[in-house]
This record gives structure tokens, C-alpha cells and sequence, in this order.
């Protein structure tokens, strides 16, 4: 049975950061990204690309193009599996069987990168296919924990301590990676299993301590379609507030922003800052860490803030400095210096910005079992909103030839995100049954109410 509150339980919820959180910087950040494109590209004496084009089930298509893509097409599947395995978990009480599956089928994939072969790019692509969806459901789960495991009042504060967690464990991770790399000439492609060893390993602590849910109903075939009919559920319950469908869609909004960035940074790095033979490879993995640290102390600066102001205007905030940023990059960073400068920021708005969308949601929920559902219901719009950045990054690049103008048009998304949250009002007009939240702590610090948008 799970208490909310209980220090020992929100501890190793939070835990499970430290495991996971070194595929998205070990894997689609930093080492892999770089391994990928060194290995897909043909350059001459000088570093001077000569070829950047893979062959993929017979057609030829540009490296980062395709990376793009299959990152895009395992979020389709997340997108088709969360509804389904979400509604089975809330029903039969299995939410951690479930996380602990995708866990080791994100963690065995990373792990089988070390067998990447760029002449055998569909089988290899297919490894990077499974370690995403792994990753990215296993959080469908995780994150539905929250509001089972803390009071409303903590979802701030362990959101924050979960991501900082886990900036630190990965940071650490990476960090060995490099020496061993660097310093005693490891082949990168050993650093993907020991990403996957890390991740299953201390994923065991959450595991441990983390209960399983009160429901134990049995799974039969009838209950494979309670998903979809609970994500109808879910969908039909957000169109009746305001405040939960309204910020829904400014999170869709600047998630296709936030994430891709988050995915091609270091594609983007190594293609336009890092380049030629003598290429800071090592500086670039050290922005990557900057931006790590630096999101540690962005993700509680960010919890302190909306504390003070209310979350919406702290995300608007973000949103305004995420939209800096890439205007930054388009027209500043073609060297290393801007481009740790660049990081130093994203780092700082990153830790806030993942946060603080975790920590709002999860405080407009109404009270219920359900909280998978409701969570798989924000992932797959998290999910749809990042296939539609991916693929758009992709064609832009493709249609001009120049990643740069697809980093100029994320603006876009951050803008149309920002001008949402406008639209989210401060209280609910008229009284929702399934919502029993009075006072919304999302508009309101703790001292002082915000009354402007």
C-alpha cells in the first residue's frame, strides 16, 4: 500500500532519476550522438565533410535526417502503447511491473549500441528505436506515481529532486565515460553498456522500495481496450476545465521545442561549431556537462520561483528564455566560446522548464486511482508534440541543406507556448465534481497571490 508522504517512498521514487536519466545524456545527448555522426560521415584529410548521406533500406538520406526520424517513429509507438498499457496498469495495479519492463528493454537496448554498424544501418537504428521507447514509457509509469507517492504541496519540490537527481547521477556517469575515453583510450561504444548496466542496476533502489498499487485485478483480454476508453475518459474530463486543457496545450506547444533541442543539440554542435581535424570532441562532451550542472541548481531556482510567483508565470518566464536561446544559436554560435555560453543557459532553463511542466500538471489532477491514465494522457501529448518537432527539424534541414535555420524555426514553437499560457485562467468557473482543488497553488506563491499574466 503506498502512503503518500512518506519520506522513504518519495526518496526512492525520485531515485529512479539517478537510474534513468543517463540514456537522455549518455545516449541522446552526448556519446552516442557523437559516436553516430562520426561514424555515418565521410570527411577528407582536413575534417571537411565529404559525405554525410547513410544508406537506409535502399535510399540514400542524410545521417542526422534519419536520426531524426526513427527518434520521431518511437515516440509514434509510445504514443499507440501508452493508452493500452496505461489503462491495464491502473485497473490490475501494475504499474511498477510495467516500469520495470520498459527499464530493462530501454537499458538491454542502450546496451546492444555497441553492436552499431553503419553497414547494417537498419538493424543497428533498430537497437536506438528500442532504447527510446523503453525510455520514454518507462516514465509514463514513473511520472503517474507522483501524485500517488506526495501531497500536492511536495510535487514541486520532488519533481525538482528527482531531475537533479538525475542530472547528477548521469553527470557522474559521463564523466567516467570521458576519462576512460580520453584518458585510457576506452572505445566509446563501451560506454553504451555501461549506460545500460547503470540504468538497470540502481533502478533496483526504486524498485525496492517503491510499492506496488492497491488494485489487483486480474488482466484479461477485455481490459486491453480500458486504455483507449480511459484516455477518452481523461480527454472528456480535460475539455470540462479550462485551466488543465489550456495548459495541456501550451505544454504540446513548447514540448516540440524543448525536447528537440534537447535531441539534436549535439548533432547541431557537431555539425556547425566542432569541426574540422582538430575538433574539441572533449569540449564539446564538457558543454554537455555544463549544462547538467548548471540545470541542478535551474531546476530548484525555478521550484523557489514558482513558489513566490505561481508556476504559469515561472513557465512564461522559461519559455521567454528558451526563445532567446535560439536566436542565440542562429546568429551567435559558430564557435566554441558562444556555443558554451549557449549551454550555461539552456542548461539553467532546461532543469526549470522539465520540472515545473511535471509539477503543474500533476497539481491540476483531480483525485483518483487513475493517475497512469492521466499521465499517459500527458505523455502522448509531450509525445506527439516532439514527433512533430523532430520531423519538422528534420525537413527543414533537409529542404535547406542548413541545420541552423531548423534550430531558428523552434522559435516558433516557444512563442506559440508562451502566448497559450495567456489563455490559462486563474481559477475554474463553476464546480468540477472530479476536481476537489479549491485554492490553485499554481497561480498563487505562498505569501502573495499573481494576479497578472
Amino acid at each position: 500500500m503506498i502512503k503518500k508522504g512518506d519520506k522513504k517512498t518519495m526518496n526512492a521514487w525520485a531515485f529512479y532519476d539517478w537510474a534513468n536519466s543517463v540514456y537522455p545524456l549518455v545516449i541522446s545527448t552526448a556519446i552516442f550522438p557523437i559516436f553516430y555522426e562520426s561514424i555515418t560521415s565521410t570527411k577528407d584529410l582536413d575534417g571537411n565533410m565529404i559525405s554525410d548521406l547513410v544508406n537506409f533500406f535502399g535510399v540514400e538520406i542524410k545521417n542526422t535526417v534519419l536520426y531524426s526520424y526513427v527518434v520521431a517513429a518511437s515516440f509514434v509507438m509510445v504514443i499507440i502503447l501508452s493508452p493500452i498499457l496505461s489503462g491495464v496498469a491502473d485497473y490490475s495495479g501494475s504499474k511498477k511491473r510495467f516500469l520495470q519492463f520498459f527499464c530493462y528493454l530501454g537499458a538491454i537496448s542502450t546496451a546492444t549500441l555497441y553492436f552499431f554498424n553503419p553497414t547494417q544501418m537498419e538493424l543497428s537504428m533498430l537497437s536506438l528505436f528500442f532504447a527510446s521507447l523503453g525510455f520514454w514509457n518507462s516514465l509514463v509509469f514513473y511520472n503517474a506515481y507522483l501524485p500517488e507517492v506526495a501531497e500536492p504541496a511536495d510535487h514541486d519540490r520532488l519533481s525538482a529532486k528527482g531531475f537533479s537527481l538525475g542530472y547528477a547521477g548521469a553527470s557522474l556517469l559521463l564523466i567516467a565515460c570521458l576519462i576512460a575515453i580520453q584518458g585510457f583510450g576506452m572505445p566509446a561504444k563501451y560506454a553504451f553498456v555501461l549506460t545500460g548496466v547503470w540504468w538497470i542496476g540502481f533502478s533496483q533502489i526504486t524498485y525496492r522500495y517503491l510499492p506496488n498499487s492497491q488494485s489487483k485485478n486480474p488482466i484479461t483480454r477485455k481490459i486491453l481496450g480500458n486504455g483507449f476508453r480511459e484516455l477518452l475518459k481523461v480527454g472528456k474530463f480535460v475539455k470540462t476545465t479550462k485551466r488543465l486543457s489550456r495548459f495541456l496545450i501550451s505544454f504540446f506547444l513548447f514540448s516540440m521545442g524543448v525536447q528537440t533541442v534537447m535531441l539534436v543539440a549535439v548533432l547541431f554542435a557537431k555539425k556547425e561549431v566542432f569541426v574540422g581535424p582538430d575538433a574539441n570532441t572533449a569540449g564539446l562532451i564538457i558543454a554537455v556537462l555544463l549544462i547538467q550542472f548548471i540545470a541542478i541548481p535551474g531546476a530548484y531556482a525555478f521550484s523557489w520561483a514558482a513558489k513566490k510567483i505561481g508556476n504559469i508565470k515561472t513557465l512564461g518566464i522559461a519559455l521567454f528564455i528558451w526563445c532567446l536561446c535560439c536566436a542565440y544559436a542562429f546568429l551567435f554560435v559558430y564557435d566554441e566560446i558562444n556555443f558554451y555560453i549557449l549551454a550555461g543557459i539552456v542548461g539553467f532553463v532546461m532543469g526549470g522548464t522539465q520540472s515545473l511542466s511535471r509539477s503543474t500538471y500533476s497539481k491540476y489532477l483531480p483525485e483518483t486511482k487513475d493517475t497512469a491514465s492521466f499521465f499517459s494522457f500527458y505523455d502522448i501529448t509531450e509525445k506527439i508534440g516532439i514527433v512533430i518537432g523532430m520531423v519538422i527539424f528534420g525537413y527543414v534541414e533537409a529542404s535547406s541543406g542548413n541545420m541552423r535555420t531548423s534550430v531558428l524555426a523552434l522559435i516558433v514553437f516557444f512563442v506559440l507556448g508562451f502566448v497559450a499560457l495567456f489563455f490559462i485562467p486563474k481559477s475554474e468557473n463553476g464546480s468540477l465534481t472530479l476536481d476537489p482543488i479549491e485554492k490553485d497553488p499554481l497561480f498563487e506563491g505562498s505569501d502573495n497571490d499573481v494576479l497578472d499574466h
